[in-house]
């Protein structure tokens, strides 16, 4: 797509934005050599992130370039401007405050499409994907807390295998042991559904052991597992919820000074995960206290037929069943989802039905997407409410 200076001068949205101004005066120049095009892209850090908007720029020849972005609601693709005369592209996104994208850059030529990562950008997310360019508007920094602190004593993550009979082998398990971990000492214990993407993705073990060294969390055990086929494990499936509850955490509490009340255990996951750990629950009501679920999958049907897919056919009929009868599979529960998710409005019609069992729930949204950052960044606040440390129950 190519634009005229007076077509791209009247366009409201874009001459909102700095870096099209600065556009705007490249345009008005009757030289638009690569040097002057140079010095454009020397003078500004891009993304250039304003209060309502981002604007993005690609250099080079193609034939169209598109935005792929994680935003529901949005086209996936939305396509750049040229700039008449020159290889420089742009495209005006508005992005409230808050907001965090990520997002790849499609460069076309003919029918070849080539998603790369923003070349203009440094920050990156990682996933078990890939990679992804990332932008962050005015609000949405990456919390102090998910970096590595040199002041914080750390943990330790340690490795054992669990002989399952439920499922015939032996399971691997990380487990995280606090700073200053003492026998002696009782702890509560959280296990975590796909620990090990937590750990990479989501700088799990960064985030305990800050959380715990500044007091907003509790001292405690973590069991980090894994599941080989997770699409069929985790919706809903008797022999994980079994394994969990009848192998995994009595095995454990043998052998770690581990609290044995519901308050002190707890499970955790993501997209799937979370599926997996209120399933969990929900099959062995009273035996977990503390549930945190974000981005959950809980897809259902009021009527007809969903359209997600066979994999989420045992989704639909879990979700749908608990709907019908939640009990009470837990005691407190932490839910999070972005509003930049397909699963918003399954986890916000979640929350009445969660909260109808006499539940303590505790519900939180943010300007994001389904990802391991946005599930990292919501950390804090879940864990904290759900395994209180000695400086938060001062200020609660």
């Amino acid at each position: 797509m190519t634009v005229s200076t007076k077509e791209t001068v009247s366009a409201g949205k874009a001459s909102a934005s700095k870096a099209v101004l600065a556009i705007h005066r490249l345009l008005g120049e009757s030289d638009l050599s690569g040097e002057r095009i140079d010095r454009f892209f020397a003078e500004h850090t891009f993304p250039v992130v304003e209060d309502c908007s981002v604007t993005f720029v690609y250099r080079g020849e193609a034939d169209a370039v598109l935005l792929q972005h994680f935003i529901y609601g949005l086209e996936t693709s939305q396509p750049f401007q040229r700039v008449a005369g020159s290889d420089l592209w742009y495209l005006v996104q508005e992005l409230p405050e808050e907001s965090h994208l990520q997002y790849k850059i499609n460069v076309l030529h003919g029918e070849e499409q080539n998603w790369i990562l923003d070349p203009r950008n440094p920050h990156r997310a990682l996933d078990p994907f890939g990679a992804n360019s990332v932008v962050r508007t005015r609000g949405a920094e990456r919390p102090a807390w998910t970096r590595d602190d040199p002041e914080v004593r750390p943990g330790e993550i340690v490795e054992r295998t669990i002989d399952s009979t439920v499922f015939g082998e032996q399971r691997l398990v990380r487990i995280y042991l606090p700073a200053r971990f003492r026998p002696t000492r009782r702890y509560p214990l959280l296990v975590v559904h796909d620990g090990h993407d937590y750990l990479r993705y989501s700088s799990l073990k960064t985030v305990l052991d800050n959380l715990i060294h500044r007091l907003e969390v509790a001292p405690m055990i973590v069991a980090l597992t894994d599941a080989d086929e997770r699409l069929d494990e985790y919706p809903n499936h008797e022999p994980h919820a079994r394994f969990l509850t009848d192998e995994l955490a009595p095995e454990l509490e043998r052998e770690l000074p581990l609290r044995a009340e519901p308050a002190a255990r707890g499970l955790m996951g993501a997209s799937f995960g979370a599926v997996a750990a209120l399933s969990c629950a929900w099959r062995h009501p009273g035996f977990y206290g503390r549930l945190l679920l974000q981005s959950g999958s809980f897809a259902f049907t009021d009527i007809g037929q969903h359209r997600r897919g066979p994999a989420f056919d045992p989704v639909v009929e879990f979700v749908n069943a608990f709907r019908r009868d939640p009990g009470r599979p837990s005691e407190k529960i932490f839910v999070s989802c972005g509003t930049y998710e397909s699963l918003i409005y399954e986890n916000r019609s979640m929350v009445p039905f969660l909260q109808a069992t006499g539940m303590d729930v505790r519900y939180v949204e943010a300007r994001d997407g389904h990802n391991w950052e946005n599930w990292r960044d919501r950390l804090r606040e879940g864990l904290s409410w759900l395994f209180p440390g000695p400086l938060w129950m001062v200020y609660e």
